[in-house]
């Protein structure tokens, strides 16, 4: 069978992350794996410098001559599918906003106008990669969530993305869902955490890390709040998995890294709900999120 390739990227708020994909195995290539941290709140110019610079690394590291496709998971808010940034006030992207990130990868990398450039959410290239990692999973309705600044979801049936219908929520995003005397992403977030523990201590942390670690050293306050999230998020997806009729539940993000204080509390809930899903951490979110974005070129 002939080999084709694509160009996965990762791009975060602080880093990028390319990858040279086989396609038609669904496989990072050797040596291809690049990463480069930068401020995205630079020029867009020295941005887009910094964007070359990772994806021709990676390019020949791989020793792959020719890619049939680029696919960028990206956060959001963004237009998927016309390629136009529209991220404001998140500290992140400032010289974006407004801008058609394909043009100017087309600019950059002096690419033909035809030359299949595509976009896709953070959370569902976590979801579909986590798919695609695992050829099984492809037979199955598997919903896929990112622990970390925000919480993001998506609903994967046979390896597509389910936004629209009565079985998942408004395009299928959770962070959203009312919940308690907010939403669920003021509960289930590092925002939400650290509010946590502040309530129960009047402590300030600076972060999910300095939480983490005052957990595993024993502080008793901040294990709580780590339980409390894991019954939080119980009660938020329960709901979901059962519309949805989700054969799998996998959790991945920063936070996901936390999962000995949630997660026994979070299997609990669905125990007692009698739901005999399968749940999983990822151990592995930067390749899930590249073979989720390469995924909309698979060549099956």
């Amino acid at each position: 069978m002939n080999k084709e390739y694509a160009v996965g990227l990762d791009i975060g708020g602080t880093h990028i992350t390319a990858a040279i994909i086989d396609i038609v195995d669904m496989k990072v290539m050797d040596f291809s794996l690049h990463k480069e941290s930068f401020d995205s709140n630079m020029p867009v110019e020295e941005v887009m410098t910094i964007w070359e610079k990772a994806i021709r690394t990676s390019f020949k590291n791989s020793k792959v001559e020719k890619t049939s496709g680029l696919a960028v998971c990206m956060p959001g808010p963004f237009d998927y599918t016309n390629g136009i940034c529209w991220i404001k006030d998140q500290s992140k992207y400032e010289h974006f906003y407004g801008l058609n990130v394909r043009d100017l990868f087309q600019d950059k990398l002096d690419l033909s106008s035809d030359f299949p450039i595509l976009f896709e959410n953070d959370a569902v290239c976590f979801g579909k990669g986590e798919v695609f990692k695992d050829s099984e999973n492809l037979s199955k309705k598997v919903m896929a969530i990112t622990l970390g600044t925000g919480l993001g979801a998506c609903f994967i049936d046979k390896g597509e993305s389910i936004s629209t219908g009565n079985s998942v929520p408004k395009e299928g995003e959770i962070y959203d869902l009312p919940y308690k005397e907010g939403i669920a992403e003021d509960y289930v977030s590092v925002r939400g955490l650290l509010a946590g523990y502040f309530a129960l201590s009047g402590k300030k942390v600076n972060n999910g890390l300095e939480l983490f670690n005052l957990a595993e050293n024993g502080d008793e306050m901040a294990v709580k709040v780590f339980e409390q999230m894991g019954q939080d998020l119980a009660e938020i997806v329960l709901p979901w998995l059962e519309k949805f009729g989700a054969d799998s539940f996998i959790i991945g993000g920063k936070i996901a890294n936390a999962s000995e204080f949630f997660l026994p509390v979070f299997n609990q809930k669905i125990k007692e709900a009698g739901s005999e899903i399968e749940v999983s951490i990822s151990t592995d979110n930067e390749k899930a999120a590249l073979l989720g974005a390469t995924s909309m070129l698979y060549k099956a």
